[in-house]
């Protein structure tokens, strides 16, 4: 069985893929990375050697992100030769859907955005993301079917038209 070390260590690619999905520019998503990996050593010993390395992970990055968005910051973009999105291999359209992907995915609420990553980018389970997000299952599935439907409707270029219940 692998030691708690090669654990934290092969979760470094997913992290890295969420991150970059949830925070949008490679520049900030290695820096919460970074973060991510720095306080998960530190806090290694609280780490429950049965359980889920990658959830506890996302737990601790998910709690950094909150902290960085809560944080006012000054927004830079570094402008090099990789600053425009890499054409999409095959046909000229799916650079294009590939934007209007990732334009839909910026334009969803952080907490629906996040919700949906972990469970379409990451395949965790329902459970698994509100036990990392702290937050009830059902809340899990609220947010992730308002942002699928939201993510459809952006992609289908209609309006999102929130279902209004009244309650007496």
């Amino acid at each position: 069985m692998p030691n708690s070390r090669d654990q934290l260590l092969a979760c470094i690619p997913r992290l890295r893929r969420y991150a970059r999905a949830l925070v949008g520019d490679r520049s900030g998503a290695d820096d919460l990375v970074q973060d991510t990996v720095e306080r998960g050593w530190a806090r290694l010993t609280s780490w429950e050697g049965g359980s889920d390395m990658r959830a506890w992970l996302f737990s601790i990055m998910h709690n950094l992100r909150i902290d960085q968005v809560r944080r006012p910051s000054v927004l830079t973009e570094t402008l090099n030769e990789e600053t425009s999105m890499a054409t999409a291999l095959g046909s000229p359209s799916s650079g294009l859907e590939l934007r209007d992907m990732e334009t839909a995915l910026r334009a969803l609420p952080e907490e629906q955005r996040e919700i949906l990553l972990l469970v379409a980018l990451e395949e965790m389970s329902y459970d698994d993301v509100a036990q990392t997000l702290k937050i009830p299952i059902g809340t899990v599935m609220s947010r992730l079917s308002r942002a699928r439907e939201k993510m459809r409707a952006n992609m289908e270029g209609r309006a999102y038209i929130a279902p209004l219940k009244v309650v007496k």
